[in-house]
């Protein structure tokens, strides 16, 4: 079948560009003697966490306990969870998983820690846990020292709980204004990483793992400073949008949204049939992830203008008269990974050809 063939929307994956963005990211971690562990909520396809290991990750990383069990249950056994988890109903699971897997996840309070040692205290094995750290992005972590030093002391007086290292996420340096102040705000979250590492020395905990990561720095050559061992990154692997506004080319966005014209109401407005249900509105308005419009027209250098539920409007006079009732269109997404939470599967594209149809097996797996 020819892509074009396919009913709409659809999600399709561009087989090769994908490919070459799984095996350059690997070469950059290879070239500077760290681990990758990409952060599959990106795609939520098992398939594509697979091929990610077999280029060279060492694990992988997800955000919920819900797509641990799912990539678990496929065939992957290095998973770790990068973010807090609470409550009883959702630790009994990971204990469950870790009585399989390799499984780690993420902390940043006590109280947390206190409920962690309560569920495993009848595990054969303790929780292996991460604590994150407050770099920049002002969401979770530790920020203060004292809370992290009172935290690292609480892990090390449980009997069921095993500090196993610390994460960070430089998400702020998605609004950086330029490339240079995009590397000074990576340098200072790895610095500031690396000072909480040495802080756990200090207070005796040898830590096997300092994870850092988020896309827009990893896709330039900033370099890895010395004691990071893992690159924690995700929308590398199909990019969209704002990480190609980063890089400043599309050429590397392997996912778009195919997508069929059907009106043409005036003589500047133009219709498709993907909406907010199979088109992410979000948007992105400073830094150099900024994005124009809700999406952007492959081929057309035109952007979709609005969306409803079911349909997306572009207003361009030129681009009306390009077009037919009946044509498709492929929109790159600004952010592809709650795109891919919106379908069943993808279609994987070599050309014009379909050669696969991937399920999209973390699908809302949300909690």
């Amino acid at each position: 079948m020819k892509k074009h063939e396919l009913d709409t929307p659809s999600l399709l994956i561009d087989r090769e560009i994908m490919m070459d963005n799984i095996n350059r990211m690997q070469t950059y971690a290879n070239q500077y003697g760290v681990h990758l562990r990409p952060h599959t909520k990106t795609h939520k396809m098992p398939a594509l966490a697979k091929l990610q290991v077999q280029a060279g990750a060492n694990g992988i990383t997800v955000a919920k306990v819900g797509e641990a069990e799912v990539m678990a249950e496929h065939g992957l056994s290095d998973i770790f969870i990068a973010n807090e988890i609470v409550g009883e109903v959702k630790l009994n699971r990971i204990k469950k998983l870790a009585e399989t897997i390799d499984i780690s996840f993420g902390v940043d309070s006590i109280e947390q820690c206190e409920m962690i040692e309560k569920v495993f205290s009848d595990s054969q094995k303790p929780a292996q846990v991460l604590i994150e750290i407050e770099v920049g992005e002002n969401r979770s972590g530790v920020i203060e020292e004292s809370d992290y030093t009172s935290l690292v002391e609480y892990i090390k007086n449980c009997a069921h709980v095993n500090l196993k290292g610390i994460f960070s996420h430089d998400g702020h340096t998605y609004k950086a204004k330029d490339l240079e102040e995009c590397r000074r705000l990576y340098n200072e979250a790895q610095k500031r990483t690396l000072h909480f590492a040495h802080l756990a020395e200090e207070l005796g905990c040898k830590l096997e793992t300092v994870s850092i990561g988020s896309t827009p720095p990893l896709m330039h050559d900033f370099g890895v400073m010395e004691g990071i061992t893992e690159l924690r990154i995700g929308t590398y692997i199909l990019m969209d949008v704002s990480q190609g506004n980063a890089i400043g080319s599309y050429s590397r966005c392997a996912a778009t949204v195919l997508t069929t014209v059907i009106s043409k109401p005036t003589n500047e407005r133009v219709i498709t049939d993907v909406g907010a249900k199979g088109l992410t509105m979000q948007s992105r308005s400073e830094g150099i992830c900024a994005t124009t419009g809700i999406g952007y027209i492959k081929k057309y250098g035109v952007h979709i203008d609005q969306l409803y539920d079911e349909h997306a409007i572009i207003y361009n006079e030129e681009f009306r008269n390009q077009v037919a009732i009946g044509d498709t269109l492929e929109v790159i997404p600004n952010h592809i990974c709650p795109v891919c939470n919106l379908y069943d599967h993808a279609y994987l594209i070599s050309g014009d050809e379909v050669v696969d149809q991937i399920p999209i097996l973390c699908r809302g797996k949300l909690q």
